[in-house]
């Protein structure tokens, strides 16, 4: 059902079908709306703004402008959802769980795992609004890093030859960068999502006080694990259900044997 709903959203925000085809980005009204999730706004089916690229363009601008108003949304969805939108309604986020899916050697528990998950925070911090403070024009995040514009990238060197022309050096390393995410994709799960998305890193923040969020009922619990072993964020729910890495994808509800778990507005 999970995967369904991600197709359908991911669908809805890349509806603009014909710009598969010609390689030209979707320029209407929509677009000055930003989508919840990792979603780049040079994708030729892009409805809709992503809010890092948005932020950053704000952040970098010759003439600082105060992001108000995608800060506004990056909130309001943050208060409602939290990591509701890494789990259902980011496009990259259903590209990792297909990546996953697919029959290769796995390893989503390793060492380094626990350390690497505080990279996000220093992308958020650094890549998506220090540098670009310092570096006018400079989207540090999405110029060097986010890989769902690499694969905008990747769709408008196929449909416009002008473009294929002028990529270079960056555009190697980019696709680099996005080989080691798919790569990785293939063995642990969601591995931008853990390590590097800044998306993430700030709904991550809301998780505890989201409008909607996990409820564990701890009379029904027995502490019998099932929630951790199917949990695929490497987290025990039963200790910390509201954890900011917890993506809401509702694995550890449907195992658990006594209905002690539940997302939504309020517990049962």
């Amino acid at each position: 059902m999970r995967l369904g709903i991600q197709a359908v959203t991911t669908l809805i925000q890349n509806a603009n079908f014909k710009g598969f085809f010609t390689g030209k980005i979707y320029t209407g009204a929509s677009k000055k709306v930003c989508v919840p999730g990792l979603n780049c706004y040079s994708c030729p089916g892009a409805l809709g703004a992503c809010p890092v690229g948005s932020l950053q363009s704000f952040l970098s601008g010759l003439k600082f402008r105060f992001p108000y108003y995608v800060l506004g949304i990056l909130l309001f969805v943050g208060a409602l959802l939290g990591r509701i939108v890494c789990g259902f309604l980011c496009p990259f986020g259903f590209l990792q769980d297909l990546l996953y899916l697919i029959p290769f050697y796995k390893k989503n528990q390793f060492l380094l795992d626990k350390y690497l998950r505080y990279l996000k925070y220093a992308v958020l911090a650094v890549l998506v609004i220090i540098l670009p403070l310092c570096l006018p024009l400079t989207p540090t995040f999405c110029k060097y890093v986010c890989p769902s514009g690499t694969i905008a990238g990747i769709i408008s060197y196929f449909t416009q030859p002008i473009i294929r022309s002028q990529m270079g050096k960056l555009f190697s390393w980019k696709l680099i960068v996005l080989g080691i995410i798919i790569v990785s994709g293939l063995i642990v799960y969601r591995p931008f999502c853990k390590y590097l998305c800044p998306l993430g890193a700030f709904y991550g923040f809301f998780n505890r006080f989201a409008l909607v969020r996990m409820h564990l009922d701890e009379g029904k619990c027995v502490h019998c694990s099932a929630c951790t072993k199917a949990c695929k964020m490497n987290i025990d729910p039963s200790r910390k259900p509201n954890s900011m890495e917890c993506i809401r994808c509702g694995d550890c509800v449907r195992a658990c044997p006594k209905s002690a778990l539940h997302i939504g507005v309020k517990n049962k």
